[in-house]
């Protein structure tokens, strides 16, 4: 008589954070500017990181009527972002939020890759996801 035992292959990597997550107000604000959009082919935004500032970077969007391929999909109760594939690493993880003070408006990138920002706020420096992550003893 044999036995036969079955094995399962289990995962021990961590799972990957959310790329990108909207809070209800940056929901409701994307709806706002994609529907105010001059465009009526915009599909949604895209969400972009570039060389800008004192502190190294600066977060950019811009409307999008034709995804680029390498574009990183995200979909929120009926908004689409698409997240620029050269972004990913240093945006792994953030939060998006939209915020209303007496004085200003705008969107806040709640971004745990995130290690300084200039004094204006309007540049920051950022770091890949991949070396912000605890580095495993094997």
């Amino acid at each position: 008589m044999s036995m036969t035992t079955e094995l399962t292959k289990t995962s021990t990597k961590p799972a990957r954070p959310a790329v990108l997550t909207l809070t209800a107000a940056a929901t409701e604000r994307l709806k706002e500017i994609i529907s105010e959009s001059p465009n009526a082919g915009v599909r949604g935004v895209r969400i972009g990181v570039e060389n800008a500032g004192c502190a190294g970077m600066a977060y950019t969007m811009e409307y999008v009527e034709e995804p680029q391929p390498l574009d990183e999909q995200v979909e929120v109760n009926g908004v689409t972002v698409f997240i620029e594939a050269k972004a990913l690493m240093f945006l792994l993880g953030t939060e998006m939020d939209y915020k209303v003070s007496r004085l200003s408006s705008g969107f806040v990138f709640n971004n745990p890759n995130q290690v300084d920002e200039c004094g204006c706020g309007e540049s920051v420096t950022l770091q890949p996801a991949q070396s912000a992550l605890p580095v495993s003893e094997t």
